[in-house]
């Protein structure tokens, strides 16, 4: 693998988590502080409509690479075609499907009465995917320091 690629795939998990620990630590709660609630859901919504498309690349480019390195060890006999990085790339995917793109639509349709978990219980699985996700990033990134 090109050293510059190399190089920025071990840098990338650093910098995902710091975009997540912001979010969580300061771009989420500051329009609740400042505004009326339902406008500060707007902006928040609006920061995770952003973050949701960032973390799938984030994480497709992690699980490729991750799937490189596997498979080159596997050649040379060292280890097998699966990795922990990947299974860590491949949680961190999951966490952004269900948190963003299936439970959006779901607290949406909570938001005006419809189906069988309310708003709350909805947010409550959105965010603690959030945070997992949070703990994935970071074991990557913990990971890949060790490497460098």
């Amino acid at each position: 693998m090109n050293p510059l690629v190399s190089r920025s795939l071990r840098l990338l998990p650093a910098l995902w988590l710091g975009v997540l620990l912001c979010i969580a630590g300061l771009a989420t709660p500051a329009p609740f502080a400042v505004l009326d609630r339902a406008t500060a859901g707007h902006v928040v919504a609006y920061i995770f409509a952003r973050e949701a498309p960032l973390s799938l690349l984030a994480g497709i480019l992690l699980l490729l690479a991750a799937r490189q390195v596997a498979a080159q060890g596997a050649e040379q006999g060292v280890g097998s075609r699966f990795s922990a990085d990947m299974l860590l790339a491949l949680g961190t995917l999951a966490c952004t499907v269900v948190g963003y793109y299936a439970l959006q639509p779901l607290m949406a349709a909570a938001r005006q009465g419809q189906g069988t978990l309310s708003f709350g219980q909805l947010h409550g699985i959105s965010f603690g995917l959030f945070g997992l996700k949070m703990l994935l990033v970071a074991a990557l990134a913990w990971r890949a320091a060790r490497q460098g």
